[in-house]
């Protein structure tokens, strides 16, 4: 079946994760700052800009909205993708030196993945989501935006 929905998609996630992942929702949506919007965008959960604050959409696929977070439930973890710390060094470091004053599993992490298995430091997660408005969102992004090199 081919998903079209966050509800869509919340209710094919396995129940052994589906707590742990609705809680994390919640954690973003609480958390998320004014402007973003949640839809359902590369088959995952997304939080992003509307075209309305940022007409170009995203550069890989001008026809999707600027991303700015995704939620997967994933088959043995469940994945948050934070394009902020992939463009923001400080927010990253930030987040990699408080991660083990939250959580005691040691933190999965690729360029913009982090990966739960077990554990989810949801209060950290939050301050994560707070740390960036939509405005800096859009002017990290419009900075290294291959469009808008001269």
């Amino acid at each position: 079946m081919e998903m079209e929905t966050v509800n869509e998609y919340i209710a094919q996630i396995p129940d052994d994760r589906k707590d742990m992942f609705l809680k994390l929702r919640n954690t973003i949506l609480d958390n998320l700052p004014n402007g973003f919007e949640e839809c359902f965008s590369y088959k995952m959960l997304g939080y992003v800009v509307p075209f309305s604050d940022y007409p170009n959409g995203y550069h890989c696929n001008p026809k999707l909205n600027l991303p700015f977070i995704y939620l997967a439930a994933q088959k043995n973890f469940i994945a948050l993708y934070h394009m902020g710390i992939y463009l923001d060094k400080k927010l990253l470091n930030w987040f990699i030196a408080e991660y083990p004053k939250h959580a005691s599993t040691k933190l999965d992490i690729g360029k913009s993945c982090i990966r739960f298995k077990k554990e989810i430091p949801y209060e950290l997660i939050g301050q994560l989501i707070q740390k960036m408005s939509i405005k800096d969102w859009i002017e990290k992004y419009s900075a290294v935006d291959p469009r808008n090199k001269k």
